[in-house]
């Protein structure tokens, strides 16, 4: 059992409402292909957690449902505090008292995203609210003071089967992502919110290795990729995201990568496994 420091995490409440999808105008592809398609916000219906991120008919879809507030400060406090794992509970509407998990939190758009089941979803609706017990800021392993731990529940993180090896971490993953392939959102200088996209123009070399067989909420391994304090590129260092939202017509973009795990050393090595979903780890 790798130590933590759980026990002296801080759990707190943050609160969102189901946001209405907006669009205003065409999506412009990569091949320059005006496009009017599904894409962020909303209730999304039949995209769940553990299906493909890839082969939908959308731009940045979001699985299941994605929550945002409109004023800054307080949208702000959810996406930096709420973590991949979290329990999440309807509050108001129909209904009320469902229980889901987040997944992660989307950049750009500012909305966090969480799984709910079926049956739960078809009670829902725009602007009902959810509240999240937000539970993982300040993680931290012990005996790795080399690794930022940048938002995972820390329940979850204890279920994942992770494997200690020569002062190293191999942690399971379903593929390893190289750093040229990061694009939209690179750059930023905040790692515990938000994501960053994994580039899909080269189909080739995305279908080479693996990247097109990708589920939501798939966990990867990110190469070169430090995201301690910001995203960039510096050779070593390693990521560890999950898949939040699908693949995207726009240039530059693709499936988005919640971070949660980075050190600027080699510290970190993948274990593939192509079970490596934080659907398997949530509520076990």
């Amino acid at each position: 059992m790798i130590k933590t420091n759980k026990d002296k995490l801080v759990i707190q409440s943050v609160q969102g409402k189901i946001h209405h999808p907006l669009g205003r105008n065409y999506r412009i592809s990569y091949e320059g292909e005006p496009r009017i398609v599904p894409a962020t916000g909303g209730i999304t219906y039949n995209v769940h957690v553990g299906d493909p991120a890839f082969g939908w008919e959308c731009d940045h879809v979001e699985p299941s449902v994605s929550i945002r507030n409109e004023t800054k400060p307080e949208n702000d406090a959810m996406m930096n505090l709420a973590c991949p794992g979290n329990l999440a509970r309807v509050v108001s509407g129909e209904a009320k008292g469902a229980i889901g998990y987040v997944l992660g939190g989307h950049g750009g758009i500012e909305h966090t995203i969480i799984e709910f089941s079926d049956d739960d979803m078809e009670k829902m609706a725009i602007d009902d609210k959810i509240l999240i017990k937000a539970h993982g800021q300040g993680l931290k392993l012990i005996d790795y003071p080399d690794i930022s731990m940048t938002g995972i529940d820390p329940c979850v993180f204890s279920k994942i089967p992770i494997e200690e090896k020569d002062g190293k971490l191999q942690f399971p993953v379903v593929c390893k992502i190289p750093a040229v392939l990061m694009g939209s959102g690179i750059g930023s200088s905040n790692s515990h919110s938000g994501d960053y996209d994994i580039m899909t123009q080269d189909t080739a070399l995305i279908k080479n290795l693996g990247i097109d067989k990708l589920k939501f909420g798939d966990f990867v391994l990110l190469e070169d990729c430090d995201n301690t304090f910001g995203r960039g590129y510096l050779k070593g260092s390693v990521t560890i995201g999950l898949v939040i939202h699908s693949d995207c017509i726009k240039a530059g973009h693709g499936p988005g990568i919640s971070t949660f795990m980075s050190c600027k050393k080699p510290l970190i090595e993948a274990k593939i496994d192509k079970n490596a979903n934080i659907k398997n780890y949530v509520n076990k």
